[in-house]
Order: C-alpha cells, then sequence, then structure tokens
C-alpha cells in the first residue's frame, strides 16, 4: 500500500503519543501543520483501507480485574483466513500471527472471566472446525512497546 507523506506523519505520530483532550485530532493537526479535519480524513482513510486496525488505549488487564491467555491453534493452512476471521470477530481478541510450527495461528484473548474466555474458545472450536485449541491463562504479564517509524 503506498502511503502519502502526511500519513506517515500521522502514523508515526500517533503510535505512542495520541493525545487525550476534547479535541485530539485538532491536537495532532497543531503538532502536525494539518487542519483538524484534514487529520481526521486522512485517519479515516487509513482506516478504510486497513492500514490503521484500531486507536485506543492499552492497559494492564489483571490491574482492572480483567483475564488475559494465549492460545496456540493448529489450523489447516486452507482454513488459516476463515479461522483468522472467526477469532477477529471477538473483541476480547487483541492481535493474532502465524507461525511456522503445527501449532501455527497464535492469539491473545482478554475477557472479564476465565469461564468467557473458554466459552470463546469453545464457541471458536464449533464454528470453526478446529479442535486444537492450546489455552496459556498468563500468570505474569510483559508489556513490549512495538513502535515502528514508517517512511
Amino acid at each position: 500500500m503506498i502511503l502519502d507523506d502526511k500519513e506517515k506523519l500521522i502514523i508515526n505520530h500517533i503510535q505512542s503519543g495520541f493525545p487525550i483532550c476534547q479535541r485530539p485530532y485538532a491536537a495532532i493537526g497543531d503538532e502536525l501543520g494539518m487542519s483538524e479535519e484534514e487529520v481526521i480524513q486522512h485517519v479515516s482513510s487509513l482506516k478504510e483501507r486497513g492500514i490503521i486496525r484500531r486507536i485506543g488505549g492499552n492497559f494492564s488487564p489483571e490491574k482492572v480485574g480483567f483475564f488475559s491467555t494465549l492460545c496456540g491453534a493448529k489450523v489447516p493452512e486452507e482454513k488459516i483466513s476463515a479461522f483468522a476471521d472467526v477469532v477477529n470477530s471477538y473483541k476480547g481478541v487483541t492481535h493474532n500471527y502465524i507461525r511456522e510450527d503445527e501449532f501455527n495461528v497464535w492469539f491473545t484473548f482478554i475477557e472479564a472471566s476465565v469461564e468467557t474466555i473458554e466459552t470463546n474458545l469453545a464457541e471458536i472450536t464449533k464454528k470453526t472446525g478446529v479442535t486444537s485449541i492450546y489455552n496459556f491463562p498468563a500468570t505474569q504479564v510483559f508489556k513490549i512497546r512495538a513502535e515502528f517509524t514508517v517512511k
């Protein structure tokens, strides 16, 4: 996908510094020399094109009474896309990725209870036919800051 210079500037700016204020897009515009409307238009376009997946805060699940888990699934190659679509339909899924291994699709789940996670995993199995999904509940959470400079 081709990004223009302003889109690159916006992406680089908002990854870890999204302003918390009444008009965040105006604040971003002021900092980057653009109008509020221009920033909103660019961000909307980036979201529509699937370049920006979400804009939102990150929090430590355990500190607000939630539970997190890492799941690994053994998914036949031809089912990976459909499986990912089902997994991604759950709001508690924060991200997923493919690995070159027998258990080739990994994803994280955050929910208000362990039971909700288990229920959702059972639903995923029923909807996809994928029966080998390992559930590794978090015993210790490590947060890494992933920030990528778009050039």
